[in-house]
């Protein structure tokens, strides 16, 4: 089996604390059930009406976004070691009910929400990895130039006035870099700033990046697992304790 990717995006869903865990009832046996009898199939015309669009992958790869580009992308996604993993599951015993977060499968490795649709699936095929590799490094020749040196691209996310991306760097901090909508990503940015940190905020996923930098603190936080019309992300800065800008972000492709 791969190893679970989404390091960043969805890194604390694999380490969910047991006592957040519910016991699987049997009507959720029962959707847990229909979910391994399609994969089981192959039947990825039933599994794409059990999908919540768009399904996230591992930035720069590209969410799923419909039912049309599921299809296309269902064999890197779904290979055999993911297939074998969700097909040879028991609903009783190897997925859990993490409370309004959904039914987990192998201490994250798939999430179905409360009606049995796939919300979450934080695995990596040699396929998917492949592709991601081509992309970052097409993005690193993209970039201006004294942002090349990250280890790994974490997001882009665009508010109504700025692009922000954040990158990895190599001693495990993180890095912000901003500009204003009307500028590209090879161009200078407005903002850089070093040495940020990521944060887990409950046991959901969801998180936040923090930076600090001459008595301001930059926050883009993440929602992964949400309630309502959440936006995916959002930045807020603060002076002090006030907070003096407040923006939702979508998340770039």
């Amino acid at each position: 089996m791969k190893k679970p990717f989404i390091i960043t995006l969805l890194l604390t869903l694999y380490f969910l604390p047991a006592a957040f865990s519910q016991t699987i009832t049997a009507e959720y046996q029962a959707l847990i059930s229909k979910f391994i009898a399609d994969v089981k199939r192959q039947d990825k015309e039933a599994l794409s009406r059990k999908i919540v669009f768009p399904l996230k992958r591992e930035y720069p790869l590209p969410p799923i976004k419909n039912k049309q580009e599921f299809l296309s992308r269902y064999n890197e996604v779904f290979d055999d070691s993911l297939v074998k993993s969700i097909v040879t599951s028991a609903p009783g015993k190897d997925w859990q009910k993490m409370g309004w977060r959904g039914l987990m499968l192998r201490n994250g490795q798939l999430w179905l929400n409360e009606d049995g649709k796939l919300i979450a699936v934080n695995y990596q095929s040699a396929a998917e990895g492949k592709k991601r590799a081509l992309l970052v490094d097409k993005d690193r020749k993209l970039v201006y130039s004294s942002l090349k040196d990250f280890k790994r691209p974490v997001c882009l996310v665009e508010t109504g006035k700025f692009r922000v991306r954040i990158d990895e760097m190599s001693d495990g901090t993180y890095r912000y870099a901003s500009w204003s909508l009307k500028n590209k990503q090879s161009d200078k940015p407005d903002l850089i700033i070093e040495n940020g940190e990521f944060i887990p905020e409950g046991t959901g996923g969801n998180h936040r990046y923090e930076f600090k930098n001459n008595g301001y603190v930059y926050n883009c936080s993440f929602t992964v697992l949400g309630v309502g019309n959440e936006p995916p992300a959002e930045l807020r800065i603060y002076k002090g304790e006030k907070e003096i800008l407040y923006q939702p972000a979508t998340i770039a492709e």
